[in-house]
């Protein structure tokens, strides 16, 4: 491999994007591209521009990637030894920076396959061609906007409805949509942690929707009082943030804390721990669903991937393109009857669109692997 380039872009979002931890109007990302003798893979950091939804940074993985990983890779180069999995091993020496991994690893193992000719879904195992699409709807001003929205996303297909909610906004807002859009809409809200244990009592209100699950209620570091509010209310406990590992998914439904869990692939350090989640998940019956954090279509290539393993039994946050970005930096994702297809070309099986990359570049970085 001859060298890494680390590029920004900024993407405009088509609309702010707000959560519990705050409001995105844009992304700042951090793309990685791999440069092999014959092909190139890419890789997308979902790190976000401010440490809020984990502790990583944009800046901050960019100056991961190129004091601490790139070493790494260069070590194994040299040698002769550089694979995906050696390298992930290698990786494991330095602590944390999951997603500056996943975005390293991805573009590596893309690479990898574009000159293998072999796709990612059949690299992690897909048996499915098509996965369902869910959306995940920010909060609001007002409820008649959120159900404008909602019926909005109900109109062009989405099967799945996720509702970001926070103290104050979240037994009304479920109300109205379950009250205008019917029990038979499947139904589910994110809380991105902004909840405590006293808070059951209120969180139990919700009990009476039937929603889907309850994603990440409490701090990412309480599995404890996961595991005590799942036997105070009826709607099933979901973990996100919590599950950085394997490991920390097994824990987790050893102690009672979660009977479904968010799989994000950047969160757990990239595509083969994102499997391993999956296949302990699969082992213990717990059934999981793939997350988003607002990708790129290089991102959204890999995670409908990803989805198409068998344990993925639920829909995901995997939206058309259209959901974020008025233009995507590859051929758009769009639904087809509720589904999105899962590429079949080599690697992620989609390339960016090198004219208006170019147009949204705000800063490259060439980093050489090999003289």
């Amino acid at each position: 491999m001859r060298g890494l380039e680390l590029r920004r872009i900024a993407m405009p979002l088509v609309s702010p994007f707000r959560t519990s931890f705050g409001t995105e109007t844009a992304r700042d990302v951090l793309l990685v591209r791999a440069a092999g003798e014959t092909a190139e893979g890419w890789g997308e950091c979902v790190a976000m521009a401010e440490p809020l939804y984990s502790s990583e940074h944009v800046d901050g993985a960019a100056e991961v990637i190129r004091r601490f990983l790139l070493p790494e890779v260069t070590a194994l180069a040299k040698s002769g030894e550089l694979t995906v999995p050696r390298l992930e091993a290698a990786l494991g020496r330095i602590k944390g920076h999951p997603m500056a991994k996943a975005g390293l690893l991805t573009a590596l193992l893309d690479l990898s396959l574009r000159e293998s000719g072999t796709s990612f879904g059949a690299y992690l195992g897909a048996v499915k061609t098509t996965v369902p699409a869910g959306v995940s709807v920010g909060i609001m001003s007002s409820i008649p906007a959120l159900l404008d929205a909602v019926d909005g996303y109900r109109a062009q297909g989405y099967v799945r409805i996720k509702l970001k909610i926070e103290p104050g906004w979240d037994v009304e807002p479920v109300r109205a949509v379950r009250e205008r859009f019917g029990d038979d809409l499947l139904l589910q809200v994110d809380a991105n942690t902004a909840y405590t244990l006293a808070d059951a009592r209120q969180l139990a209100r919700l009990d009476p929707f039937d929603l889907l699950l309850i994603e990440q209620p409490l701090p990412e570091d309480d599995l404890r009082g996961h595991a005590a509010l799942a036997r105070q209310i009826r709607t099933p406990v979901c973990l996100d943030e919590s599950i950085t590992s394997a490991r920390a998914a097994a824990d987790a439904i050893a102690l009672g804390a979660t009977s479904v869990i968010n799989v994000k692939p950047g969160r757990v350090g990239g595509y083969l721990e994102a499997r391993r989640v999956h296949d302990v998940c699969a082992a213990n019956g717990v059934p999981v669903w793939c997350g988003g954090m607002l990708e790129t279509g290089l991102g959204r290539a890999a995670n409908v991937a990803l989805a198409a393993l068998p344990n993925f039994t639920l829909p995901g946050d995997t939206s058309a393109s259209d959901r974020y970005f008025a233009r995507d930096i590859t051929k758009p994702f769009v639904l087809d009857g509720g589904h999105v297809a899962v590429p079949t070309g080599p690697g992620l099986g989609v390339t960016p669109d090198l004219d208006y990359l170019g147009e949204i570049t705000t800063a490259t970085e060439w980093l050489p692997v090999l003289p």
